[in-house]
């Protein structure tokens, strides 16, 4: 389960806190332990999870860097294979200004959204100050987290039945 969990969020006292809680008998016990938790982490926690994504519309880094959790991002990030060179040039641009201004990646739930919707949420939220997007981006995580741990556990228990 511990590997399991890792893949749905990369903050190690995420993960222990979750083993230490151990409560995996329903689909809501685990999501109210995982959003429990995830709030009561510190900065340095939230920092280590967004670590452990690839830079949005960022393709070369998916494959290489981020191999263990390869097929989630690429499902999640679908939206960005089929943008133009352009759109991706551009999300590259501001990944780098967003990265620069706020000391971490840009995180967003990019499942169901375009490149072209990635890049408008970018454009905005560089505007934020760095507490509001620290918080702004906590948030995303954890929605990235909660659908993980959803499409694991349905589909573990559906092949359990």
């Amino acid at each position: 389960m511990k590997d399991i969990l890792k893949k749905c969020c990369g903050s190690d006292r995420w993960v222990k806190e979750m083993m230490r809680n151990q409560r995996f008998e329903t689909t809501e016990d685990i999501m109210k332990d995982a959003e429990r938790i995830w709030y009561s982490l510190e900065k340095s926690d939230w920092l280590e999870a967004f670590d452990h994504h690839p830079k949005i519309g960022d393709m070369n880094s998916l494959k290489e860097k981020f191999s263990v959790s390869k097929d989630l991002s690429v499902d999640e990030q679908a939206g960005a294979l089929s943008a133009t060179d352009e759109t991706l040039s551009e999300l590259s641009h501001y990944n780098q200004l967003y990265e620069k201004k706020f000391g971490f990646i840009f995180i967003v739930f990019a499942t169901g959204k375009s490149a072209e919707e990635m890049l408008g949420i970018i454009k905005e939220r560089i505007n934020n100050d760095p507490e509001t997007e620290l918080r702004t981006a906590a948030e995303e995580q954890f929605k990235i987290t909660k659908l993980r741990l959803k499409n694991y556990y349905e589909s573990d228990h559906n092949t359990r039945t």
